[in-house]
């Protein structure tokens, strides 16, 4: 039984009429929708799903940054970067998935959607903090989760985990200090018990 008034493989096909040969792929799976668009596209997709008709997507509940340089833990060949967008029509109760790769791995750039929906002006200051795409046309985009002075971009796979400064209160020079990380990385092995009989779990 879908939760959506809308059956997803009629979803399907007026999405992608209304895209009109901007989709790159458009799959139904667990009864939710993803369209992938190449980035030229990504602006003029995402105002179509918008203010079309049989779309009637007039809220963007999410959008978030995905690093596919390792997927599924093997070796990924396509872009690296991908924008991913969640948009809900409550007009028509319904909902799709839109995609789109970064062209560029080195230059991370998309265009804002933030002149579509206001919402996204947070998301995307996230994406930017968190994996360095930069959204052009953005009004605001700066940092919003670490400070001013973070170096990098956590989210990204290549990121380490303790991460490459770290910052203090000197109560002498009463500033804060940023330094290199002082942490010494190690691997922690959990304790594993191999009693046959442990628990009573072989009765």
């Amino acid at each position: 039984m879908t939760l959506y008034a809308v059956n997803p493989l009629t979803l399907k096909s007026h999405i992608d009429k209304a895209l009109d040969g901007l989709v790159v792929s458009s799959v139904v799976a667990l009864e939710e929708l993803t369209i992938v668009v190449d980035a030229a596209n990504y602006f003029q997709a995402a105002k179509i799903l918008r203010d079309d008709p049989s779309c009637c997507f007039e809220q963007m509940i999410d959008l978030c940054v995905v690093d596919y340089s390792t997927y599924k833990c093997q070796a990924w060949t396509g872009l690296r970067f991908c924008v991913v967008m969640h948009l809900l029509s409550v007009s028509l109760n319904q909902r799709v998935r839109l995609k789109s790769f970064v062209p560029d791995d080195l230059a991370p750039l998309m265009p804002s959607v933030c002149k579509l929906w206001s919402s996204a002006n947070w998301f995307e200051r996230e994406a930017f903090d968190l994996f360095g795409v930069v959204f052009e046309g953005h009004d605001d985009l700066r940092r919003i989760l670490t400070d001013y002075g973070f170096i990098g971009h956590p989210f990204r796979k290549d990121f380490p985990i303790s991460g490459h400064v770290e910052m203090r209160y000197d109560a002498e020079q009463k500033r804060v200090l940023y330094q290199p990380v002082t942490i010494e990385p190690r691997e922690i092995t959990p304790r594993i018990i191999r009693e046959e009989n442990y628990g009573g779990l072989a009765n």
